[in-house]
Formats: C-alpha cells, sequence, structure tokens
C-alpha cells in the first residue's frame, strides 16, 4: 500500500514496482554486509599472507630455535636467527614505558574525573588529545634530539640511545591512551558510589581510592592494556631511541643498556634485504610473532572493556569481572613489583643523591604513614595527583616549545614552496607536504566508504549476534595492528605479490586498511546517538529502509563522520612506517604525475633527515614542525567541529 501525495488516500503498488523495491533493498544492504565483512577479510588475509611469507625460516631453523635462540645475525658468514633478544628487548622497554606511565596516567585521570573543575578540564581534556596526536616520528625525533642527550649528560655514558630513553619515550606516547581510557572508566562509576561514601564520613580521598578506583579497575586495567598495545607496536620513535643492539642487557636490569625491539628489526632491515631469502622469511617469522602478540593483547583490552560495558547495561547484579578479594591482592601485588622495580632503578642506574632522596621519602611514607591523619593523607594525595598532571603538561609544553622554538627559524616561503637541495640541507619540502596531502586524501577515499558502509550495516541492518561480534572483532583486530605491519603487508602483497610497485597507490592502499577502524568506530558511534524514534516515524510513514537511512538518519549523523573523517586523515598524515615500504623515497624534485610513481612524504623526509643526515638541524626541526603543525590542524579541527555539534545539540 501506497498513499497518493493530493488525496492522501490508499493505492496499491503493482507487482512489478514491489518486486523493484525489494531487489532494490537487498542489493544495498548486501553491499553494505560486504564492506562490513571487508575488516574480518583483511585481518584474515594479512595473517595468512605473512604466515605464508613467515613459514619458511620455521622449516629451516626451527620454532624453538627461532624463538628462543640468543644470537640475530642474519648477515653473518652463518646466518643466524634467534629472536630471544629482540622479544627480551621489546618486553623490557614495555615494561619500563608501563612503570613511568601508568602512575602519571591514573593521578591525571583522578585528577580530570574527580577534582578538576568544568573550565579546567575542558583546557586539560584537549591537551592530553593534543599528546595523541603528536606523530611518532615527531616524538622520535625530539627523543633523538633531546631525551638522549639529557640521559648521556645525567648518566655520563657515551651514548642516550638506550632502553630508558626508549621506555621514557614510549611511556609519553601511552600517556593519552591510558588516560582517557581510564578518566572514561572512572566517569562513569554510578554516582550512588561516591554519594554514600561521602555520606558515611569517608574523605573525598577515601571515596575515591577505596571505592571509585576499586570500581573502575576493569576499565583501568583494559587502558593500561591498550597502552601496552600502543608500546609494543611502536616503531619508529623506539628505532631512533633505542639504540637497537640485538643483545640482552646484562645485567638484565641495566637501563642503560642499548637493545633492539621487534618493530625496530624490521623498520631497520626489511629495506636492504633480498625478497624470498632466509632474511627475508626471518622479518616476515617477526612480523607473525609481533601481529600474535598484539592480538592477544587487544583482544584482552576488547574483551575487558566488553564485559565492563554489559555490566553498566544489566546493573549492578551482574557478577564483577575482577572479585574484592582478587582486586586487594592485585594492589598488593603492584606495590611489591613497583617497590621491586624502583629498587632495581636506584641499584642500576639512579645517580648516588636521587637514590638516598627516593629511598628517605619512600621510608619516610611507609613507616609513618600510621601517624598522618585522614586529611593529612588526603591533602598529600591530592598534591601527588596534582602533581601528575602537572608532568603530563610540562611533557607536552616541553615537546612543543622545543619543535617550535627551534623550527620557526627555519619557515620562509622558499621553505615551503621549493624542493630540497643538498640532500634535504638546503631547499625546501614542498614536495614532501604535497606527497603527504596525496597519500591522506586517496587514503581517505578509499577507506570513507568502506568504513561508513560497514558502519551502517552494523547499526542498520544486523542486531547483534555471531555475525556482528566476528565483524567487530575483525574491526578491533585491525585497529590494534600495529602500523608496521600494515606496512610489510603493502610491501609484499601490493608491492611485490600485486607488481604495483613503490607508489603512491600503494601507500594509498595501506593507509586506507591502517585508518578503517576509525573510520568504522566514529560512524557507528554516531549512527547509535539518532533517536531510534526517527527511524521508527518514517518506517511508519511508508518509507524504505533505505530511505530512512540516506534522508533520516544520515544527515544529523554527518558531523560525527566528518569527525571521523578528519581524525583519520590526522593519523595517517603522521605514520611513516605503513608508507617507507611500499609508497615514499626520500628526495625528489618534482610532483607525481602517476598513481603509480613515489612520492615524498613529511615523515619519512624528517626520519631521514633526524637519522642519516648530518648538518640539517635547521631543516630537520622546520620538517617536524610543519609536520606537527598539519597533523594537529587536522585533530583541532575534528575537536572544533565536534565541540561545536554538541553544543549545538545540547543549545
Amino acid at each position: 500500500m501506497k498513499f497518493t501525495k493530493k488525496t492522501g488516500s490508499a493505492t496499491t503498488a503493482s507487482p512489478g514496482t514491489a518486486r523493484l523495491s525489494f531487489l532494490k533493498e537487498q542489493s544495498i544492504k548486501t553491499v553494505f554486509f560486504f564492506t562490513a565483512f571487508f575488516a574480518v577479510t583483511v585481518v584474515t588475509f594479512i595473517l595468512l599472507f605473512l604466515l605464508r611469507d613467515g613459514y619458511p625460516i620455521v622449516v629451516q631453523v626451527g620454532l624453538p630455535a627461532f624463538l628462543l635462540g640468543i644470537d640475530w645475525a642474519p648477515t653473518a658468514v652463518v646466518p643466524l636467527y634467534g629472536i630471544l633478544p629482540l622479544i627480551v628487548g621489546t618486553l623490557l622497554v614495555t615494561i619500563g614505558a608501563m612503570v613511568f606511565a601508568v602512575p602519571l596516567s591514573i593521578g591525571c585521570a583522578i585528577y580530570l574525573s574527580e577534582l578538576a573543575s568544568p573550565r579546567t578540564k575542558k583546557i586539560l581534556k584537549p591537551a592530553v588529545e593534543l599528546l595523541a596526536g603528536i606523530p611518532s616520528v615527531v616524538y622520535g625525533f625530539f627523543g633523538l634530539i633531546v631525551l638522549t642527550n639529557f640521559i648521556r649528560v645525567s648518566f655520563a655514558i657515551p651514548t642516550g640511545e638506550t632502553w630508558l630513553a626508549a621506555s621514557v619515550l614510549l611511556g609519553i606516547m601511552a600517556l593519552p591512551t591510558i588516560i582517557s581510557v581510564s578518566e572514561d572508566a572512572i566517569s562513569s562509576v554510578p554516582h550512588e558510589y561516591k554519594e554514600g561514601s561521602l555520606a558515611i564520613g569517608a574523605t573525598r580521598w577515601q571515596t575515591i581510592s577505596r571505592v571509585l578506583v576499586p570500581a573502575a579497575l576493569s576499565g583501568i586495567a583494559a587502558a593500561v592494556i591498550l597502552g601496552i598495545g600502543r608500546v609494543v607496536g611502536e616503531t619508529m620513535a623506539v628505532l631512533m631511541v633505542a639504540g637497537n643492539a640485538a643483545i640482552i642487557p646484562d645485567p638484565i636490569w641495566n637501563i642503560l643498556s642499548p637493545l633492539r625491539t621487534l618493530t625496530a628489526t624490521l623498520g631497520i632491515e626489511m629495506g636492504e634485504v633480498s625478497v624470498g631469502s632466509e632474511h627475508y622469511s626471518a622479518l616476515f617469522g617477526i612480523t607473525v610473532v609481533l601481529l600474535v602478540i598484539t592480538l592477544i593483547i587487544n583482544l584482552s583490552a576488547v574483551a575487558i572493556l566488553r564485559h565492563l560495558k554489559e555490566g553498566r547495561a544489566h546493573g549492578p547484579a551482574r557478577k564483577p569481572l575482577i572479585s574484592s578479594a582478587t582486586k586487594e591482592s592485585l594492589a598488593r601485588f603492584a606495590e611489591i613489583i613497583g617497590i621491586v622495580l624502583l629498587l632495581i632503578f636506584l641499584l642500576a642506574a639512579a645517580p648516588w643523591w636521587l637514590a638516598v632522596l627516593v629511598l628517605l621519602v619512600a621510608g619516610t611514607w611507609y613507616f609513618g604513614r600510621d601517624r598522618l591523619t585522614r586529611n593529612h593523607i588526603q591533602t598529600l594525595a591530592f598534591g601527588l595527583v596534582g602533581l601528575a598532571t602537572v608532568i603530563v603538561l610540562a611533557i607536552l609544553v616541553i615537546i612543543l616549545q622545543d619543535i617550535v622554538m627551534h623550527g620557526l627559524p627555519a619557515l620562509s616561503w622558499e621553505f615551503l614552496t621549493q624542493p630540497p637541495k643538498d640532500l634535504g640541507r638546503a631547499g625546501g619540502i614542498f614536495p614532501a607536504i604535497a606527497g603527504t596531502l596525496y597519500l591522506v586524501m586517496g587514503a581517505i577515499a578509499i577507506a570513507l566508504p568502506l568504513g561508513v558502509g560497514a558502519a551502517i550495516y552494523l547499526v542498520e541492518y544486523t542486531r547483534e549476534g555471531c555475525i556482528t561480534r566476528l565483524i567487530r572483532t575483525g574491526v578491533d583486530l585491525l585497529n590494534g595492528t600495529p602500523s608496521i605491519v600494515f606496512g610489510l603487508f603493502g610491501f609484499a602483497f601490493i608491492v611485490l605479490y600485486l607488481n604495483v610497485g613503490v607508489s603512491l597507490l600503494a601507500g594509498q592502499v595501506t593507509l586506507a586498511l591502517m585508518v578503517l577502524p576509525t573510520v568504522i568506530r566514529t560512524t557507528e558511534e554516531s549512527l547509535k546517538n539518532i533517536p531510534q524514534s526517527l527511524r521508527e516515524g518514517s518506517l511508519a510513514l511508508g518509507a524504505t529502509r533505505w530511505q530512512t537511512i540516506s534522508r533520516v538518519v544520515l544527515p544529523p549523523a554527518v558531523p560525527g563522520i566528518v569527525t571521523g573523517a578528519i581524525l583519520s586523515i590526522g593519523r595517517a598524515a603522521g605514520e611513516t612506517a605503513p608508507i617507507m615500504f611500499t609508497a615514499v623515497v626520500f628526495s625528489s624534485r618534482f610532483l607525481p604525475t602517476s598513481e603509480l610513481q613515489p612520492v615524498m612524504a613529511l615523515p619519512y623526509h624528517l626520519f631521514i633527515l633526524a637519522t642519516n643526515v648530518p648538518g640539517a638541524s635547521t631543516n630537520k626541526y622546520g620538517t617536524a614542525l610543519v609536520l606537527l603543525l598539519l597533523v594537529i590542524g587536522f585533530y583541532s579541527v575534528a575537536i572544533f567541529v565536534r565541540t561545536h555539534f554538541q553544543n549545538k545539540i545540547r543549545g
């Protein structure tokens, strides 16, 4: 039945028209299904393709020898392919990064959620998001120029490229992830918990430490796991500051020893390896190990967050993931681990005056805390929480100040519009700017329709079930895949197997796969925020499902979709690892005239200038500043669009 436009009387649609409409709806649904299932297909395909290229080394060397061998020397007369030093290096860097990041992150999250005024929170949250927006190669550049020099001078050692430098730098990079998720978890604790605690006479700090934080422990644990995944998958920053010696520190707690991680090995050696050789296969074996580690980490975080979300939906009667006894045991275990790590640091590398100071403060607190009143403890705790927030902000200010102050002298019209000269020591960076824009625009042109289509299918065409969970798991796994894995997959499959070559097209496709989960997630959240009553009203008036989606649901969801697209552009613009084997060259005087030609890109240009071109200090900082401004500009636009439409909806 349908209603005529003039009289409103009911008429019967012809069978042919009804059948045509049905076929159209089914075709649209089928297209959206395939876009949604694309994420699962990509994850499966990446894993199978990497296994194909990595399997020969397992056959030739043996899995135990490959995983547990203590020597990595693929270019020796008798090649050795033991990756245990690389695994140990990855674990040590990750542990060090978490020791640095977790206390600062949780302190900052507590301040944001419980202590900060609304006005202060409006300033601090974008600042934390700004930390997340700084490209990893810019972090690496700052670490190489500033952090390693500070460590070298402070500890009087020949070089500052050490485990300590890598852990501190990666800890800084993990801060925004842990802070954001932890703050959401603490803020999501029901207000009744807080009000009840205060009503029975507890102080604000007792309420926070004994009620709110324990109740949010599952979310905080997921935040830490996500931070670990961020650290384990990082390539460029750790490659630039860790020293890259494939050794196990001796003694194992020597934080001033150089080391090498799994990702850094791939970034260093893949560009020079012979395709099809044992060394080539060994690098793909490392890629598989890295992918499996990150998949386990991210699946664990996703499972915890999903359980937490379901617990909120089912109310307080739902059994908690972590019991009170387990939470207490975990807290004591964390305290013991923290003391042990602190002692190792003090004994291994800290200056004597710092060791004495820390031990005095820790001893005074441990033996004198029973004599402190509740108000004294609260004052001290709030001071430490505030100090953690100040340190996070200070880190941001120091990084931005160093790059801006040293990069501004390089900026000129010639620098922005001319090609490079003398290996980048002179001239400009215009081809790198244009190449970066070509890459990100091509990537978003591929990822946006696929991501929006996948989100539409997940929200509008299906209910929660096995297929939906499978698709969402694929999206989560794709989101947690390290960027270097995307780069190697693009190199092996697009560049070599499809014979596309190192080209603009290969880089665009690789970046599109990397940012696809961001587009899907942001679009899905935007669609879920559209009231269900609008859909029901449209369908009740006789509109088809596609008419309802295209004319009723999508228009108000456009701001969220645009925000996701801009965030994806910002991430793609700052990535180095996915394009270093698929799309870029260091120097070119001309722009590409074809999709099948390589391009320059700002992240890769900065990486080569910082690590391989002496005497280019001014242009290094200038390139870093331009890249930083470009990426921060994209993120700022996304934040502005989100805030504008949130205020509009509230108004």
